[in-house]
């Protein structure tokens, strides 16, 4: 094995704390004690549009904040890099993988207020910062007489505008803010049954090369198996329903006091929520969670 990697990681504070919890994983095994991980830095074509656009409102950057580090990673730059499984697309590029689900924290979705005002008693009105259409389809589901205002940028940017601009509240990801020890910000937790998370939030994957055996090896070391297994469940259910990254779908799995998977999912569709659960009591292998959801939502659909 070799006695230095590279790690690919967005520049971002988040993907660097990101990064840095996979190789303290890493570190903690005692064979890989004496290694040498490295992070480089990546300047993706997202981050550069939002440096040069810092009020872009542009929702079509699905892979942008991917691209570059891929390109390293094939071009054998880096040795692996590590990404929030939430954003990754179902299936990895030609010649990569997401070798290891290494991580998952809270997956909740959390609003962040001015004055520290509680979601249901925000006034009429108020604007609540998001670009997520699937957040923003919640809002409108849950409190229609608020206003949705897009808003881009890493969540220090994001906070600042809450307090500089035009904003009243922001919803973000609870796993984002508690890696970047913002805890004591976090106004409210929205319950999974109110806001069902996207698919994989608060999951981090390892990406890397398919062909790079010990490298595999290697991060399969840290892979937790039993998160690996939910998100991808999830994951399945959101390709049912074609979903990129900005879809309006969410999917959350968890285990029961009986270690029994229950898989939760919504989607919007015509301005309507539509959402359901199955359990592994109902269905005769693991496998079939993610259909036999997805067909029981798209039934309430087509009603």
């Amino acid at each position: 094995m070799k006695e230095k990697f590279i790690v690919g990681s967005r520049a971002s504070t988040l993907a660097l704390a990101q990064t840095n919890i996979v190789i303290d994983k890493l570190k903690s095994i005692s064979k890989l004690k004496n290694i040498i991980f490295q992070i480089e830095e990546i300047t993706t074509s997202g981050d550069k549009h939002l440096i040069e656009n810092p009020n872009s409102t542009e929702k079509s950057l699905k892979g942008a904040f991917t691209k570059e580090i891929e390109e390293a990673l094939l071009s054998k730059r880096i040795d692996f890099a590590v990404h929030s499984m939430k954003d990754m697309p179902t299936i990895s590029t030609k010649g990569l993988i997401y070798a290891s689900v290494a991580d998952r924290e809270d997956p909740r979705d959390i609003l962040v207020s001015k004055n520290n005002i509680k979601f249901k008693d925000l006034n009429k009105g108020s604007v609540i910062g998001t670009t997520s259409l699937r957040r923003s389809s919640y809002v409108h589901l849950l409190r229609n007489d608020l206003i949705v205002k897009p808003i881009r940028g890493n969540i220090n940017t994001r906070l600042k505008k809450l307090e500089n601009e035009n904003y009243d509240a922001l919803i973000l990801a609870a796993a984002a803010m508690k890696r970047l020890n913002l805890e004591n910000m976090i106004t409210e937790y929205f319950s999974l049954e109110d806001m069902i998370p996207a698919p994989g939030q608060g999951a981090l994957c390892v990406q890397c090369r398919e062909n790079d055996e010990d490298i595999i090896e290697m991060l399969k070391l840290i892979e937790d198996k039993k998160i690996r297994e939910l998100v991808d469940i999830e994951r399945e259910f959101a390709c049912l329903f074609d979903s990129g990254c900005n879809s309006p779908v969410g999917c959350y799995s968890k285990l029961d006091n009986d270690n029994n998977i229950i898989l939760y999912g919504n989607f919007f569709y015509n301005d309507k929520s539509y959402m359901d659960k199955v359990s592994l009591y109902e269905v005769k292998n693991k496998s079939d969670l993610a259909l036999e959801l997805y067909k029981r939502i798209s039934e309430k659909m087509n009603k």
